[in-house]
């Protein structure tokens, strides 16, 4: 199981300050209801279902705070609301909004995402996948809508360097 306390949840400080007021650790965000976390941190729903699924998707081992962030800006806030869905199609849309072919490690960690969603198996790591995707596109290909552009030369990236 992921270590939880590498959970980060880019609280502002006044969550943060509010969250140790309440004693309660980042690690434990996802044990909450949304409602909860709302009065807890005084908080608008819309932030504190935020948090709760940054808390829920970093308790998938391997997955981190940006690709939490990710599956939200794909308007998922619940592992529950990812069961079923395809793996391939999450790393589409996911290029398609951000208007870039993402690196192709990030697809084995869709494909991760969904199947702990389905089976809660915390022994998977993204890496575990790899080869299931590199089938899949090799008798697939890719949409023809794929961005052409590389992820790394998004703003983000270029003011790393």
């Amino acid at each position: 199981m992921k270590n939880k306390s590498t959970i980060k949840l880019g609280l502002n400080p006044e969550e943060s300050k509010r969250l140790r007021a309440n004693k309660i650790k980042q690690s434990d965000v996802s044990e909450f209801l949304v409602d909860d976390l709302c009065v807890l941190l005084n908080v608008p729903p819309t932030r504190a279902k935020e948090i709760y699924a940054l808390a829920e998707f970093q308790s998938v081992p391997s997955v981190g705070i940006k690709f939490a962030q990710d599956l939200i800006s794909l308007g998922y806030y619940s592992l529950d609301e990812l069961k079923e869905k395809d793996g391939a199609k999450l790393i589409d849309d996911l290029e398609l909004s951000t208007g870039t072919w993402i690196d192709p490690c990030v697809e084995d960690q869709c494909r991760l995402v969904v199947d702990f969603a389905n089976n809660r198996d915390n022994s998977k790591k993204w890496w575990d996948f790899t080869e299931e995707r590199k089938k899949y596109r090799l008798e697939n290909g890719y949409p023809a809508n794929r961005p052409q552009k590389p992820w790394f030369e998004l703003e983000k990236y270029r003011n790393k360097e």
